[in-house]
């Protein structure tokens, strides 16, 4: 079986693929089968010439939170943005960064990319050479709010108005902890928060919390969240709703297959879920739901993945693009079924329009390690349980077609 255009199976799979080298200095390659966006302004066939700069700086380490600035840059008509990549390391979301990198070019924003961890040195580089652009921003977009490398940049900027995209189910997260005053911590971090490196950067991190609490009614300092999760944000932020609406007037409708596909999840290599009870969980699912392929997260490991082809036949497909994109070019299955994660969320809205179902699938207590964070389960099943537009799948469900 060959993986869709656009993707990228796992080596040692069927219909195995190598992600393409790269490197640093070399531009991404032009997507297959996507063509160049066509706009108003631009002649046919031609990208979109940069706008001139209109103050808006944003920050992005994940594909998804650049998707999400170019559906926020859509909705409020926003042009000429100055994105900066904050590269990590992992090859197969350079990979998928590289290539989100090209779309926003191609609809008139400038991308920086940032070797931000590329040695010892890197981050007082990538600082140094960051801080004029904050010094001059008007409005600084950031997608993930927890990232220590984000909270040290917002304590040198000087931006009155801060917005905030979704970077997937952690925007749940923030909006709680912003709204009860509480220490920026990730969900499926398990301790006090209280390390040596916390120490360090608490100042920053307490820096970035007062910059992203609303100022008093009056106040010339704006936070807007734009997000497509259901948040009940605290007094002062403006929330706009991501609705998709880039994605779905870029792409699709999708060709739909018979077979249904799984969406995997990193909860096993974050800590949080047993991999043996996870890969018994995918094996039920597939047997009940006839599912042929595999979407992986961009972190889910190699062996694990091996381990799911031996154990359910199934292809693995490592996207090149969010899913999203992925789903909504197509083809993609009538059926979509997931474990508790953004795409629960995002997918409904990116597909809208369509004939495709999604449904997704409850985390058993049973299945948490002894590591994982008290707050986990409660975590999980809020994002199920506020999930719109999916049909539920209760954990015993999957585990008694086995």
């Amino acid at each position: 079986m060959t993986s869709p255009e656009g993707t990228r199976a796992v080596p040692g799979t069927p219909g195995a693929e190598v992600p393409p080298p790269e490197a640093t200095d070399t531009p991404a390659r032009r997507l297959r089968g996507v063509p160049r966006q066509r706009h108003r302004t631009a002649r046919s066939g031609e990208p979109r010439a940069a706008a001139r700069d209109t103050g808006t700086l944003a920050f992005v380490e994940s594909p998804v939170q650049l998707l999400n600035v170019l559906e926020w840059a859509h909705t409020a008509q926003a042009t000429g943005l100055t994105v900066v990549v904050l590269s990590p390391q992992d090859p197969m979301t350079r990979g998928q960064l590289r290539r989100m990198a090209e779309l926003a070019r191609d609809e008139g924003h400038t991308v920086r990319w940032e070797e931000a961890r590329g040695g010892p040195t890197a981050p007082m580089r990538t600082i140094g050479g960051l801080t004029p652009l904050l010094r001059r921003a008007h409005r600084v977009v950031i997608g993930d709010p927890f990232s220590r490398y984000v909270q040290l940049l917002l304590s040198l900027a000087r931006a009155r108005d801060l917005v905030v995209v979704d970077d997937g189910t952690a925007t749940m997260e923030f909006i709680s902890q912003l709204a009860r005053g509480e220490q920026l911590v990730r969900w499926h971090r398990n301790g006090s928060g209280r390390g040596p490196r916390d120490l360090i950067f608490a100042p920053f991190s307490a820096t970035a919390r007062r910059r992203l609490t609303p100022a008093p009614e009056g106040g010339r300092r704006t936070v807007g969240l734009f997000s497509s999760m259901p948040v009940e944000a605290p007094p002062g932020v403006e929330v706009t709703t991501n609705e998709f609406a880039w994605t779905r007037s870029r792409f699709g409708p999708p060709r739909l297959t018979r077979a249904a596909d799984i969406v995997g999840t990193s909860l096993v290599e974050t800590g949080v879920v047993d991999t043996e009870r996870y890969l018994a969980a995918v094996a039920g699912l597939a047997r009940t739901h006839g599912a042929t392929r595999y979407f992986a997260h961009r972190k889910e490991s190699t062996e694990k993945l091996r381990r799911l082809v031996g154990e359910t036949g199934l292809e693995i497909v490592r996207p090149d693009l969010p899913l999203e994109l992925i789903a909504r070019r197509g083809p993609i299955g009538r059926l979509i079924v997931s474990f508790p994660s953004t795409v629960v969320h995002t997918l409904p809205l990116a597909l809208k329009g369509t004939e495709v179902k999604v449904a997704v699938c409850d985390i058993d207590p049973e299945w948490l390690t002894a590591n994982a964070s008290p707050r986990a389960q409660g975590f999980l099943d809020g994002v199920t349980g506020t999930a719109r537009d999916v049909q539920r799948l209760p954990f015993t469900q999957p585990m008694a077609a086995g």
